[in-house]
Formats: C-alpha cells, sequence, structure tokens
C-alpha cells in the first residue's frame, strides 16, 4: 500500500516537470529569419535601426506615427524586419516587440513597456497571426491609446468598438489562417473596417523566414508580399 502512495507522489511530482519539458521542448522549435530578413536588419542612409529592451525600433523619417508590432508565434522577431524596415523607409515607424519564447500570449501587455520609452504623437499597433490578435487584446483595454489596429493574416480576439479602425490584410493562399474563425471574429470589430486580399500571396510571407507547415504556396514572391503589405499599411496611416 505505501508503494504505491510513493509511486503516486512521484507521479505528481514528475508531472510537472514532464510538462516543462514538453512545453520547452515545443517552443523551441520555431522558424528563424532567413538571409533577406538579416540584410534587412541592417540600418541604412533611410532608416536607423536600434536595439533596445523591448525588442528593435526602426526609426525612418516620420516624426509622426509609430506602429506597435507583435511577431507571429513561434516567429524569430527579426524575421519580419524586411517589412518593418520597409515602413519606417515609407514614413511609419515601427516598435517590433520581442516576445518571450517567442509566443505572444506570454506577454500581451508588452506594448505597455513600447510606450513608456518610445513617443509618438499616434499610435498604431498590430502584428501577424498570434502576434495580431494578441496585440488585438492589448488594443481593446487601451483604445484611447491608438488611431488604428493592423492584421496581419489574423483577427480580432476581442471586441475593439466603434472608435478603433481596423485594416485587415490577408493572402490568397494563405493555408494557415482560420477561415472560419476569422469570419466569425468579424463581428468583434464594429468601427472603420477595411479587409485587404493580396493575389498571390500566403502566410508566410509577411516574414522572411521559409516556408510554414501547412501552408499554401505562394505565386507572387516575398518581396512583392512585402512591397503590397507597405502600400497597404502606409496609404491607411497617412
Amino acid at each position: 500500500m505505501q508503494k504505491k502512495k510513493n509511486k503516486k507522489v512521484i507521479l505528481f511530482l514528475l508531472l510537472p516537470v514532464a510538462a516543462a519539458v514538453l512545453f520547452l521542448s515545443y517552443t523551441g522549435r520555431y522558424y528563424r529569419a532567413d538571409d533577406a530578413a538579416r540584410m534587412a536588419m541592417e540600418p541604412d542612409a533611410a532608416v536607423l535601426i536600434t536595439k533596445t529592451d523591448y525588442g528593435f525600433f526602426f526609426d525612418g523619417p516620420s516624426e509622426e506615427n509609430t506602429l506597435i508590432f507583435y511577431p507571429g508565434g513561434k516567429v524569430e522577431e527579426t524575421a519580419y524586419a524586411p517589412l518593418l524596415h520597409g515602413l519606417a523607409r515609407e514614413g511609419v515607424d515601427v516598435c517590433l516587440v520581442k516576445m518571450p519564447l517567442r509566443i505572444a500570449f506570454l506577454s500581451p501587455d508588452k506594448a505597455a513597456a513600447v510606450m513608456r520609452v518610445q513617443s509618438s504623437p499616434h499610435w498604431y499597433i498590430g502584428g501577424h497571426s498570434l502576434g495580431g490578435a494578441v496585440a488585438s487584446v492589448f488594443a481593446a483595454s487601451h483604445p484611447d491609446a491608438f488611431d488604428g489596429v493592423f492584421f496581419l493574416a489574423s483577427y480580432p480576439m476581442k471586441d475593439l468598438g466603434e472608435s478603433l479602425p481596423a485594416i485587415l490584410i490577408n493572402g490568397s493562399e494563405d493555408e494557415v489562417l482560420d477561415r472560419e474563425r476569422y469570419s466569425e471574429s468579424l463581428e468583434l470589430l464594429s468601427g472603420d473596417v477595411k479587409e485587404y486580399v493580396i493575389q498571390g500571396a500566403n502566410h508566410a510571407q509577411f516574414g522572411s523566414y521559409g516556408a510554414q507547415k501547412g501552408d499554401g504556396k505562394a505565386s507572387i514572391t516575398m518581396e512583392e508580399q512585402v512591397q503590397q503589405t507597405v502600400r497597404i499599411v502606409t496609404e491607411a496611416i497617412q
């Protein structure tokens, strides 16, 4: 009887350890920034890129508009450098947030840390995939802080109310995005809402980290998808 009891105690003690090992194993496998992303992390004459406590700041010619960007789940944050470098060059500074273990829901309020150290007349928030969904949670609880929310292959998790404009940008070949949940989530958007579908684009090419499991095959390049996304975002803001 005592031996059975001891086995149960040992099993009870080992379960959290096993769960932790599985979780770390899961988060340890992630999509890494590729060579194009690493090149885009280099500053140039138009964009200064600074490492910060919250991640990275892409500082272009704008003095008016700043976007807080949450990366997709299990994606190295610097994989979005081509997109964010392009945005900064075209007049939207970007605060790229580095998430714990590359999972945005582990630090949904990270935007608060950004806004404590950066200043901007006009703040926007958004992200890719899981990052966009988690960004919407912060935006919903701070609606007066932002002029708009951007969703790249993503959708809101909370009601954004009537005061927050929302821009949703998706790819026609995206097979990772849950289309049913996406459609249902539109009920959470009652303000100014604009949807864009980039023809030939898929889920992964909003970043630069290679192919993503379960995704559709894009018929345009990552560079083309990024260029179209930059145009949509900058036109929406300016």
